[in-house]
């Protein structure tokens, strides 16, 4: 498979298919029509956002404020529409990586297909292991990052609402709560 390489991308967002508890979260990258649709999880997408977010405070914290990163997404800037149509998964998200490139001033996002490789952990030494592999490689300057850890945020947020006793999802037809059951205090 090749490397979807999108630098920047037009377009650049995390969205689902499905209903809540049912959802399949999706990574979708565009530019010049080319879409590319990834499939992740959602505890990824989560991780994803938040560690975009660190990294963008961490450049602006060493660069003593200089970096062209903004505190906040910029009004205006965050992607309230639906993934692009037809949704065809071009694969299932294995590895991710994310680096801030200083000579550019962009965040890269690396994401490489499911490989039963083991001990590889950088996708393109995994890439190189195995051509065959995808990889979506995306690059975002400082604004289009954080508009994407708000869209992130708002997506994993949308799901099934936490049970206010046990705090696990609450399912549409019901939900047998551990704590109300005396399994747990």
């Amino acid at each position: 498979m090749p490397v979807y390489d999108y630098d920047p991308p037009r377009r650049f967002v995390v969205g689902t298919v499905g209903d809540p508890g049912q959802r399949t979260f999706f990574l979708q990258a565009s530019d010049r029509g080319r879409v590319t649709s990834v499939a992740v999880e959602k505890a990824q997408v989560q991780v994803l956002a938040q560690r975009i977010d660190e990294l963008l405070d961490l450049v602006v914290s060493r660069s003593g404020g200089t970096a062209p990163v903004p505190a906040l997404a910029p009004d205006g800037s965050v992607d309230t529409d639906p993934l692009t149509t037809p949704i065809e998964e071009d694969f299932r998200v294995g590895i991710m990586s994310l680096a801030w490139d200083s000579d550019r001033d962009r965040v890269v996002i690396e994401a490489l297909q499911v490989t039963e490789t083991e001990g590889v952990s950088d996708p393109a030494e995994a890439v190189e292991a195995d051509p065959t592999l995808g990889m979506l490689r995306v690059s975002l300057d400082g604004a289009a990052a954080r508009a994407f850890v708000v869209r992130a945020e708002a997506v994993v947020q949308a799901g099934r609402p936490s049970c206010p006793f046990c705090g696990d999802p609450l399912d549409p037809q019901g939900h047998v709560c551990p704590r109300a059951n005396g399994y747990r205090r």
